[in-house]
């Protein structure tokens, strides 16, 4: 409320005053902290690096120790046991180095510079992530209406704009992933690849003189963005999904991503989806195809060529690494069921080892049997082996 005199003013300010002076205090200490937190970080990644440094040391000696010594000497169940130790310590410092300042990357450090762009509290990186989610959907959704407009409408001021939305969308999309990378998140490989190729496809596109050569592919070019908008989608709720319960089970990363195409974790329950995607990379195909015989159109500029070629590369590259990830699945399939099938075996073994003792339990002991034998059930649709109060819980 606002005070109706000077006097009341005044004294409103002098008691300010008083809080002030612990506002300015708990601030200094702040300060203090921040710094001694710098110097903790500095001291932390010092330690990291020389831990690292010794490790390769003692690596490289047991490399070189283990061809000297004969396979049945007993110093190679020690260097064995050592080997072991050492990948179990590396585990430990990459755990430690999340939680500290990482150096960005060639990428960001030429579009942002030195900036530090590390997250270090956990909830503040969940929360970049599922920003980045909400910003790949609304941007989909965004795209597949100007796709739409654009169709049954001829304006060059709507497709300029649609181009340049593209532009912005995966430039933004490689900045954000690279952010993303830079705390944790494991996006690698052709995906990212893909984003900066798509970039370098917006760029042309939008450079692309008004000429009869464009108009012969644009409502080509449009359904195709349709169609992949619509993709997104259903890749976005599908693995959205299909991370949360994996998050849940511990099988993977906090800040993995939804990302586009077919990776290893999205096997279960997939059959759906495949047939979208193989049809996208047919899509980008036909655009190389199209694109091609364009070149030979009496209007047609540079950026025809190389249109094709870059769609080419999106096909290709889309189409090997998603080719690449069934048989792996398949094989990884193949040795778990052999691994059931074992402990099956085992379980049933162990209890008709028992059978003959059961008869002479207690009841309290036959309970505790029974029990302990229906203790683990395997979930096909999971994959995995949970306890039944597990499966309890999602039930």
């Amino acid at each position: 409320m606002e005070f109706s005199d000077v006097e009341s003013c005044v004294q409103d300010f002098s008691d300010l005053g008083a809080e002030y002076k612990v506002l300015e205090e708990l601030n200094r200490e702040y300060i203090n902290k921040l710094e001694e937190v710098g110097d903790l970080q500095a001291k932390c990644m010092k330690g990291i690096n020389h831990q690292r440094y010794r490790l390769g040391i003692v690596n490289r000696s047991i490399k070189t120790l283990s061809r000297n010594i004969s396979t049945n000497d007993a110093k190679q169940d020690a260097i064995r046991g050592l080997e072991k130790d050492l990948l179990r310590r590396m585990a430990q410092l990459h755990e430690m180095e999340q939680s500290l300042p990482k150096q960005n990357g060639l990428y960001l450090k030429i579009i942002l510079g030195n900036v530090n762009v590390s997250i270090l509290n956990k909830n503040d990186k969940f929360r970049y992530k599922d920003e980045y989610e909400k910003f790949k959907l609304i941007l989909s959704m965004i795209g597949f209406i100007l796709s739409v407009v654009n169709l049954f409408t001829n304006f060059r001021a709507l497709e300029l704009s649609f181009m340049f939305l593209l532009v912005w969308y995966y430039c933004t999309l490689t900045i954000r992933e690279s952010i993303l990378k830079v705390n944790g998140s494991r996006i690698k490989g052709w995906w990212r690849l893909h984003h900066f190729i798509s970039t370098v496809v917006s760029g042309v596109l939008l450079i692309w003189p008004n000429t009869r050569a464009w108009y012969e592919f644009r409502e080509q070019f449009m359904w195709f963005n349709v169609y992949i908008s619509v993709v997104q989608y259903l890749q976005f709720r599908y693995q959205q999904g299909v991370l949360y319960r994996l998050k849940a089970l511990g099988e993977r990363h906090n800040m993995d991503i939804t990302i586009e195409g077919f990776h290893s974790w999205m096997w279960r329950g997939l059959s759906f989806l495949l047939p979208f995607l193989y049809v996208g990379y047919i899509y980008q195909l036909y655009n190389a195809y199209t694109l091609y015989k364009l070149i030979f159109h009496p209007e047609a500029t540079w950026q025809v060529p190389v249109l094709s070629a870059l769609f080419f590369v999106l096909f290709l590259g889309n189409t090997v690494t998603t080719s690449m990830v069934i048989p792996q699945k398949l094989q990884e399939q193949v040795k778990l069921k052999y691994q059931l099938v074992g402990l099956e075996r085992l379980s049933w073994g162990g209890s008709k080892h028992h059978a003959s003792s059961q008869n002479q339990s207690s009841p309290t002991q036959m309970d505790a049997h029974s029990a302990s034998h229906n203790h683990v059930k395997y979930l096909p649709e999971a994959g995995s082996v949970k306890t039944s109060s597990e499966v309890k819980k999602e039930q």
